[in-house]
């Protein structure tokens, strides 16, 4: 059930031939009152005696009442309540009874006040109501209808409770505005998909993922090939900035301008300045790196700083895991810019998910994401990635990761309550998991061959490894059909130098195994990053696939419960 009440407005009569009209495309069938504050109340969708101009005289009366200076401009109020796709169709009666909840929790017509506003409540489609009121009461005076807002969402979750409907996730109005009514059928009338709302706050936030300044940040955007303004004091500080999309224009012909905190809240010009001011109360030391030499690398690096990330999310303090967690974020929409076309859709898809995610009413402590931040950046100067070889593998080692930094920022905005972020969270955690499939497929099955080939008694050694590294899992592992990409692993390891009994021993001991889909993948790519091996095998012809060898995308654990080594449930 989600309510949303519409900006106010000055027509009364206007409001009410459009809820009773055929709609903007005949989507309005049926149109009809289901309740009112006065049941006697004339209905032109059902009266044919009955005009809008009765309907219209009646609501506005308490406001014509008042002399004419004390009239409010802006009288008429506007909830709209509509049922999810998945809910039953509810008979009239129900939703009466929903518009007569709604009007008494909002402050509009409270239980037992016989001098509350006058209301209707419309029905024009199967799966939603409108309700129009006047915002002056009977006794001349204002309703209170502070945070009506809020009590209309925590109304509905009691309704869903009573009808048995789905239960929505509940706002906490730290999300992204969404577009209007006039934004979404400007774009329908011209064939877009998405609103230029939605547009511009997708390139803002690719603009700004892994930026190091404001003028990386504003060259980016005219890169984008955006219209831009600046605000600027007469200081020469900068107060804002607003973008717009060449080709949208207003009915005089100029462009639609957007600013920056009317696209999400954390893409205003301040908010942005803080990722890379950062914490000055918390400074964080990072050690210099050396560039990064191509998209390989740069997909390296970041599964690099996704690793150590996961374990400030999972340890750290609030501020310092916001902070991961938004610039996570970045990371995400760094790789989806510079994907391949096989794995850009649903890392474009994972993307646009976590962006509820990365925002919360927990502040950001700046300063100890530069990590992560580096990494995007990184993958936004390497370049767009090839999708086979060294690229390919790289992608897929840095998405498996990703997986599992997700999922733990998931858990972490599940414990603290903030419900519509954990569930954006694991929203982009399945896009990751199909574009993991995607971009694992080849690596992996070059990897499979070269183990299946190897020698038997080669392959032995490195079970009896496993089962001596990991007792309680090796039965499953060496039963997954990723085993032998795994037997080609251990055996690169062992060429290296490495000790891989130790380094199996660490990998899973690190981070959880136990609920993995193929826990042999997931070890593959924890190997292959701890001992600096090529993610993809040198001097090895990668066979297509053909979709005959499966894939899967690691799924991590349910965070209230772990299983360790010893295979005894352990809670964190």
């Amino acid at each position: 059930m989600i309510p949303r009440i519409h900006k106010r407005g000055s027509a009364t009569v206007g409001l009410i031939r459009y809820l009773y009209g055929p709609g903007t495309h005949e989507e309005h069938i049926d149109p009809h009152l289901v309740a009112a504050f006065d049941p006697l109340m004339p209905d032109p969708g059902r009266d044919p005696q009955a005009t809008y101009g009765q309907l219209q005289r009646l609501l506005d009366q308490p406001v014509n009442a008042l002399p004419a200076g004390r009239r409010p401009d802006k009288h008429v109020w506007h909830l709209s309540v509509r049922a999810s796709p998945e809910d039953p169709v509810l008979p009239d009666d129900a939703w009466a009874t929903i518009a007569r909840r709604m009007v008494a929790a909002t402050g509009i017509d409270p239980e037992g006040d016989d001098a509350a506003c006058r209301w209707a409540a419309v029905r024009h489609a199967d799966d939603h109501i409108h309700i129009i009121a006047t915002l002056v009461r009977d006794d001349g005076r204002r309703p209170r209808l502070h945070n009506e807002a809020r009590r209309a969402q925590a109304e509905a979750r009691l309704i869903e409770a009573d009808y048995s409907l789905r239960r929505v996730t509940p706002g906490d109005g730290t999300a992204a505005k969404r577009p209007t009514s006039a934004e979404r059928h400007k774009a329908e009338r011209r064939g877009r998909q998405r609103t230029p709302r939605e547009e511009l706050r997708e390139a803002v936030r690719r603009s700004v993922a892994g930026a190091g300044s404001e003028e990386e940040f504003f060259d980016r955007l005219a890169g984008a090939g955006l219209l831009v303004r600046r605000r600027v004091a007469p200081s020469g500080d900068p107060l804002g900035y607003t973008v717009a999309l060449p080709g949208d224009r207003n009915a005089t012909g100029k462009p639609v301008f957007y600013s920056g905190s009317k696209l999400a809240p954390d893409l205003s010009l301040p908010r942005i300045c803080e990722r890379w001011n950062g914490n000055p109360d918390h400074p964080a030391q990072q050690p210099a790196l050396p560039p990064v030499t191509g998209p390989a690398s740069a997909r390296r690096r970041a599964t690099s700083a996704a690793w150590q990330a996961l374990f400030v999310v999972d340890h750290g303090e609030n501020g310092v895991v916001a902070a991961q967690i938004a610039a996570t974020g970045e990371v995400l929409d760094a790789l989806a810019q510079t994907s391949a076309a096989h794995t850009r859709h649903e890392l474009q898809a994972a993307a646009a998910a976590f962006e509820r995610a990365s925002r919360s009413h927990v502040r950001a402590s700046r300063g100890h994401d530069h990590a992560l931040r580096r990494a995007a950046r990184d993958l936004v100067q390497s370049g767009p990635a090839f999708g086979r070889g060294e690229d390919g593998a790289a992608t897929a080692m840095a998405i498996d990761m990703l997986i599992f930094l997700v999922s733990a920022a998931a858990h972490w905005h599940a414990g603290k309550q903030h419900a519509q972020q954990a569930e954006a969270a694991h929203r982009a955690a399945e896009h990751l998991r199909t574009a993991y499939r995607t971009a694992a497929e080849r690596p992996i099955a070059a990897l499979h061959q070269r183990g299946v080939r190897m020698a038997p008694s080669r392959q032995h050694r490195h079970a009896a490894l496993v089962r001596q590294a990991l007792p309680e899992l090796a039965g499953r592992i060496l039963a997954e059909p990723g085993w032998h990409a795994l037997v080609a692993t251990l055996d690169e390891v062992q060429a290296a130098g490495h000790d891989p009994t130790a380094l199996l021993t660490e990998a899973a001991a690190r981070r959880e195994l136990g609920t993995a889909a193929y826990m042999s993948e997931v070890l593959v790519w924890r190997l292959r990053r701890s001992a600096d091996l090529p993610a993809a095998p040198r001097n090895l012809q990668v066979p297509p696939t053909h979709g005959k060898r499966p894939v899967a995308a690691p799924e991590p654990a349910p965070r209230s419960e772990v299983m360790p080594l010893n295979g005894s449930p352990r809670r964190r």
